[in-house]
């Protein structure tokens, strides 16, 4: 899975374009998005039984992928992921009625307390707090490259850090995060010379299918928002055969 992704970075300019998000100001990849349509090691990850019967356990649903990417934090470079709550943003650019989806981070690099790993704030959760503004028509082009819409007041931002606090997950390569689409959470910049990567998969409940966007006129793209949902059938046994990867 790490050649993987190094080979997916090396060769971004054969990926779907749209996919490629880079940072603000360079052109440093930040994520690739609809990554299980585009490797066949990835999709073959996300249908996985130990993650699909997990997510479909946790959410007493059959699952399908509303979203896929690799997200890259690279090393000296990688910027911030600013606070927020996945939901928020799902349920008014894409339509998802509730919470019923959840995020699985596989981690392809160490996450350690310095090289900008996740933030998350345990229990918040069970709060939903719907950000001030409103949301400029096709947001997506510059919100995956910075957050500056449907991100939260520092007011109720110091209030959730009082009440939940904040934890930051250490864990070695091919460790999985699991964490509920309302958490809120962020990122720090990576200043440290140690790059971060995960493969990121959401799985949504089949029962919680998007609707037309809550504050968008128009839906967010397919690659970032899946509209025509099939369930997952789990696949077992191993990933990939050296012969099926595509560095091979």
């Amino acid at each position: 899975m790490q050649a993987e992704a190094k080979h997916t970075l090396q060769n971004a300019d054969v990926l779907r374009q749209e996919t490629v998000i880079s940072e603000l100001a360079s052109y440093d990849v930040r994520s690739v998005f609809a990554i299980h349509q585009q490797s066949q090691l990835m999709g073959r990850l996300a249908s996985d039984q130990r993650l699909v019967e997990v997510a479909s356990f946790l959410l007493n649903d059959e699952v399908y992928l509303h979203q896929s990417r690799l997200n890259y934090k690279p090393s000296f470079v990688g910027k911030e992921f600013y606070w927020h709550s996945d939901f928020e943003t799902w349920h008014t650019e894409d339509g998802m009625p509730r919470m019923r989806a959840l995020s699985m981070s596989v981690l392809l690099t160490e996450n350690t307390s310095h090289n900008g790993s996740l933030m998350l704030m345990p229990g918040s959760h069970r709060c939903f707090l719907g950000c001030i503004g409103e949301t400029p028509e096709n947001h997506y082009k510059t919100s995956l490259k910075k957050q500056e819409f449907g991100v939260p007041d520092q007011t109720n931002l110091e209030r959730m850090v009082n009440e939940f606090g904040i934890v930051s997950p250490v864990a070695k390569p091919g460790s999985i995060l699991i964490f509920d689409c309302n958490m809120m959470h962020g990122s720090n910049s990576n200043i440290t010379p140690m790059p971060r990567s995960n493969a990121f998969f959401v799985y949504n409940a089949l029962s919680n299918q998007l609707g037309a966007p809550y504050g968008n006129k128009s839906p967010r793209p397919d690659f970032i928002a899946n509209r025509t949902p099939e369930p997952i059938h789990p696949k077992g046994g191993y990933l990939a055969h050296r012969s099926d990867l595509s560095f091979a």
